[in-house]
């Protein structure tokens, strides 16, 4: 869920536009449910607030070229919804099942993928990190500590953030 936090808060930093299908929403709910163990009403209020947060970022059209599509069959949708707003990244932690895919669009890991767009952008994404570290009361966290969380799930992006940090 951390890092969750941090891909939306550099989302809204300007740093990437996010896009999900309603499909794409679904599944995040129930997993979040399913597999870590959330309140269904919790997982519903978060997907509410990203909805509201990020108009922008809802994919129609999609379903008419999942079909089409070549990468693992329960992954098709995510492929679809990318071809079908032109996005040249998905970024996911299941690169397994993103083979295959378009030309033109690339599947990255969550840590490739804040790599990428810190180095393009580190001022923003600090003070993103700034600001979600600020946000949290239980337990309260500095930048770095959030950071430190962060070599778990993103360690080559954590890297590059605390190296940014001990610079500023």
């Amino acid at each position: 869920m951390l890092l969750r936090d941090t891909l939306l808060r550099v989302a809204a930093a300007g740093c990437f536009q996010a896009h999900w299908s309603t499909r794409i929403l679904e599944e995040m709910t129930r997993n979040l449910v399913s597999d870590y163990g959330m309140d269904p009403s919790r997982a519903e209020a978060l997907r509410a607030v990203m909805e509201e947060a990020f108009p922008e970022a809802s994919v129609e059209g999609w379903e008419e070229i999942e079909p089409e599509m070549r990468n693992d069959p329960k992954d098709r949708h995510v492929v679809a919804a990318a071809v079908a707003v032109e996005a040249t990244i998905i970024v996911t932690s299941n690169i397994c099942d993103f083979g295959n895919i378009p030309e033109g669009i690339i599947a990255l890991t969550p840590d490739e993928f804040l790599s990428e767009i810190f180095a393009r952008h580190p001022s923003a994404v600090l003070e993103a990190l700034t600001m979600q570290a600020a946000a949290y009361r239980r337990p309260e966290l500095t930048t770095s500590e959030l950071i430190e969380r962060l070599v778990l799930t993103s360690p080559c992006f954590a890297e590059q953030a605390l190296k940014g940090l001990a610079g500023r």
